[in-house]
C-alpha cells in the first residue's frame, strides 16, 4: 500500500484560487455533505492497488441522480476542472487517478435497477449497480447477468472499461452485452446511444464508442445490458496437467472444436502453489485448468464427455468434478482470489498485474515465451488466464524500493505487450490502457490513435474528462494548481 510520501496530494482547505476555487465552492453548495475534500476520502478515491503513484482529486462528490451529474459537469466545464468517474475503484491501470487534480464523481449511490424486461432478456440499471446486486435481484426471475470480472464491480465501471472475465469465452465481454448507455458529455449534455432493439443500423455506433472509453469521453449514468437464463445444469471440474503446453493446447482444441464451454481458466504451477496456501486448497502443484459447463442435463453431459477426451489427449492427469454449488463456489472464489493470494505470498512486495491477449492459435506460444522470459530474468510472476479467448495475466511481485527490480518489471511488461502485438494480439485484453499502457497503445495501433485523439477533441475540447488516460494529454487549463 502507498505511504504518505508516495501520494500526490492537494492539501485540504482553500489553497486553490480562481475559477477552480469558485467551482469547488459551487459544488460544495450543491452537494452539501455529499461533497468532500477530506484527505481520507480523496485518498480512497485515488489508485491504490497497482504501482501507479496515487494522485488525489481536489474533491469528491456523490451524485444521486442524472440531473446532479449534469449540473456538476457544467460547473466543472465552466472552470475547466478535470472530471474522474468512479465506480468501485477496481481498475488496474490507474484509470481512477486524478492526474491533474479535479473532481471525482463517485457514482456508487446511483444504484437503482430501473427496469427488468424479462421477456426481452435485458434490463436497465444505473451506473452504480454492482453485478452481485443485479444478479441477486435477477435470481428469482430465472435470469442472470453473465459478465464476471471477479470483483463486485459496478455496471457503469464495467462498461467504461469494457470488462470481461471468466465467462467471456461463452457469453462475451461488456462489448457484446451492453445494448445502450445513457451518458453525460463534457458540456453537460445528456445523450442516449440507442433503444432496446437487439440490432440497429441507425448511424454511428455510439454505444461501442463509449464502452471501453475509460471515462475519457463521457460519464456513463445508466446501462441497458443483456441477460441470460440461469442454466438448468452447471458442472465444474479441475484438471491438473503434466505441462503448461498441454493445458493451453486443451483450451485451443476445445475452442476450435466449437464446444460451448462456459469457463476455461488456466493457473500455472506457481499460482497453484500460491493459491493452495492462501485458499487452503490441496491441488496438485502443476499447471491446472478450472472449467465449467452450462446447459441442460443432456448437453452438459455431452460437453463433459467431449472435453474430457480432449484433455486426456493433451496430458490431463485427472478430471475432478465439482457439481455441488458450494464446491463450485469454493473453486471460483479461489480463482478470483488469485490477486490477493499472490499479494500475500511475499509480504511487503509491491504487486503489478498486467494482461495480454492473442489469437487462440498463438496462445500456447505466447504463454510459453512469457514463462521463459519471467524465469530468465528472475521475476516472480504467476500466470493465470481466461485462455478460452486467448487472454492471460501475469501478477508480478517486486520490491518497490529497488530501482533495478522496478526497471526489470517495466521492461518485462513492455516485452509482453510487444510479444502479443507481434502475434497479432493486443497489449490488453481487459485491463484497459489507463496510465499504464499509453506507449503500448501507440505501438499496437499507430495512426489509429490519432483518430481516437480527434474523437476526444471533438467531444471534450477542454480535455476535462479523465485527462491523462489512454493517451498523453494535458487539460487546456492546467495552470499549475497541483505542482
Amino acid at each position: 500500500m502507498p505511504t504518505d510520501d508516495d501520494i500526490t496530494t492537494v492539501p485540504d482547505g482553500t489553497d486553490i484560487a480562481g475559477p477552480k476555487a469558485d467551482a469547488l465552492e459551487a459544488l460544495a453548495r450543491l452537494f452539501g455533505d455529499r461533497f468532500s475534500r477530506a484527505q481520507a476520502v480523496r485518498t480512497h478515491h485515488a489508485n491504490s492497488i497497482t504501482w501507479h503513484k496515487p494522485e488525489l482529486p481536489d474533491a469528491v462528490i456523490f451524485p444521486l441522480s442524472v440531473d446532479e451529474v449534469q449540473q456538476a459537469v457544467r460547473i466543472c466545464s465552466a472552470a475547466a476542472l478535470p472530471i474522474i468517474a468512479y465506480g468501485s475503484g477496481t481498475s488496474l491501470e490507474g484509470q481512477i487517478n486524478a492526474s491533474f487534480g479535479g473532481v471525482t464523481f463517485d457514482l456508487s449511490r446511483m444504484n437503482n435497477i430501473i427496469a427488468i424486461n424479462a421477456e426481452d432478456l435485458d434490463c436497465e440499471v444505473e451506473a452504480g449497480v454492482t453485478r452481485l446486486q443485479l444478479n441477486s435481484d435477477l435470481r428469482d426471475k430465472g435470469l442472470f447477468f453473465p459478465i464476471d470480472p471477479g470483483a463486485d464491480t459496478t455496471i457503469g465501471g464495467m462498461a467504461a472499461t469494457r470488462a470481461s472475465g471468466t465467462n467471456a469465452v461463452r457469453y462475451g465481454t461488456m462489448r457484446e452485452n451492453v445494448v445502450s448507455v445513457t451518458a453525460v458529455l463534457a458540456n453537460g449534455t445528456l445523450i442516449k446511444t440507442g433503444n432496446r432493439a437487439r440490432k440497429s443500423s441507425a448511424g454511428y455506433d455510439l454505444t461501442r464508442l463509449l464502452v471501453g472509453s475509460e471515462g475519457t469521453l463521457a460519464i456513463i449514468t445508466s446501462v441497458v445490458v443483456r441477460l441470460q437464463g440461469i442454466p438448468e445444469k452447471i458442472t465444474a471440474a479441475v484438471l491438473p496437467f503434466e505441462t503448461l503446453d498441454g493445458a493451453c493446447n486443451t483450451a485451443i482444441a476445445t475452442i476450435q472444436l466449437g464446444l460451448p464451454i462456459a469457463r476455461i481458466e488456466l493457473i500455472d504451477e506457481m499460482q497453484v502453489k500460491i493459491s493452495n496456501a492462501y485458499s487452503r486448497l490441496s491441488l496438485a502443484e502443476t499447471p491446472t485448468l478450472f472449467v465449467e459447463f452450462h446447459g441442460s442435463e443432456a448437453s452438459v453431459a455431452e460437453q463433459v464427455a467431449q472435453f474430457r477426451e480432449i484433455a486426456e489427449e493433451f496430458g490431463a492427469q485427472s478430471f475432478d468434478m465439482a457439481e455441488q454449488p458450494e464446491d463450485r463456489s469454493k473453486l471460483w472464489q479461489a480463482r478470483h482470489d488469485t490477486y490477493w493470494a499472490t499479494s500475500a505470498w511475499r509480504p511487503g512486495s509491491q504487486v503489478l498485474t498486467t494482461d495480454a491477449c492473442v489469437p487462440i492459435s498463438r496462445l500456447a506460444d505466447c504463454i510459453a515465451e512469457t514463462r521463459k522470459d519471467l524465469d530468465q530474468h528472475g521475476l516472480i510472476g504467476p500466470i493465470i488466464g481466461h485462455i478460452g479467448d486467448g487472454n492471460f495475466h501475469v501478477t508480478l511481485l517486486f520490491d518497490g524500493d529497488d530501482a533495478a527490480e522496478i526497471a526489470k518489471v517495466k521492461a518485462f511488461v513492455d516485452r509482453l505487450s510487444h510479444r502479443a502485438v507481434a502475434m497479432e494480439g493486443t497489449c490488453t485484453g481487459e485491463h484497459g490502457i489507463g496510465q499504464g499502457k499509453l506507449v503500448a497503445l501507440l505501438h499496437e495501433l499507430g495512426p489509429a490513435v490519432d483518430v481516437m485523439r480527434a474523437i476526444k477533441r471533438a467531444l471534450d475540447p477542454k480535455n476535462i474528462m479523465n485527462p491523462g488516460k489512454i493517451f498523453h494529454a494535458v487539460p487546456a487549463a492546467a495552470e499549475g494548481d497541483h505542482q
